[in-house]
């Protein structure tokens, strides 16, 4: 698999349990010969947790993109006017993000860049990461799966004894799930029995 000549947008929300996971699949896609430029949401970008803190996670992005992160929905909104991502990923996609994308809310510097991207007919990418997606989001998850140019990361529950509505994504997935959206295709499948993680 190889990305050579691709410039991936990579959009990070407010999963911060989840960035540990997601990181190494940054530098795998880079490794695949992508361009990555990370766009951040105000909670990933501003929030310190037990995970880290927002400035140090963009810090990083930095770092490993050689991209300093678009943070703002202003900064957000050229990248689809001049059509600047071949793919736009989003992971860690948190149930909040995954609700207001389905119902069209554009009101992230991640949800622009999204929007932007599908405007131009090019596919995102969404690598879930959430507590209720078996619950009061599975009716938005159902809306984005029907969705022209979105694909999903394969996906499963995370840990359905103690949170039965919770799905993530296997995140080791994405450079995979990225080629077959270039592609035009789904990678499948979908839904998987996801490695179990602890309530963290």
């Amino acid at each position: 698999m190889r990305l050579d000549g691709k410039t991936i947008g990579w959009g990070v929300t407010g999963s911060h349990c989840s960035y540990d996971e997601v990181i190494p699949q940054v530098e795998r896609t880079l490794a695949a010969g992508a361009r990555v430029i990370p766009v951040m949401s105000h909670t990933a970008v501003t929030t310190t947790t037990r995970f880290g803190s927002g400035e140090n996670l963009a810090k990083l992005l930095a770092e490993i993109t050689g991209n300093e992160p678009i943070t703002s929905i202003v900064d957000a909104e050229p990248t689809g006017q001049q059509k600047t991502f071949d793919c736009f990923v989003i992971a860690p996609l948190t149930g909040n993000s995954l609700a207001r994308f389905a119902n069209a809310f554009t009101d992230s510097a991640v949800l622009m860049a999204a929007k932007g991207t599908l405007r131009n007919l090019r596919p995102v990418v969404l690598a879930v990461s959430t507590n209720d997606a078996l619950g009061n989001n599975a009716r938005n998850l159902s809306i984005l799966l029907n969705t022209k140019n979105v694909y999903f990361v394969p996906f499963g529950q995370d840990n359905p004894e103690v949170k039965p509505n919770s799905c993530v994504a296997a995140f080791d997935l994405i450079p995979e799930t990225i080629a077959a959206a270039l592609e035009g295709r789904q990678l499948q499948p979908i839904l998987i029995e996801r490695a179990r993680r602890p309530v963290r």
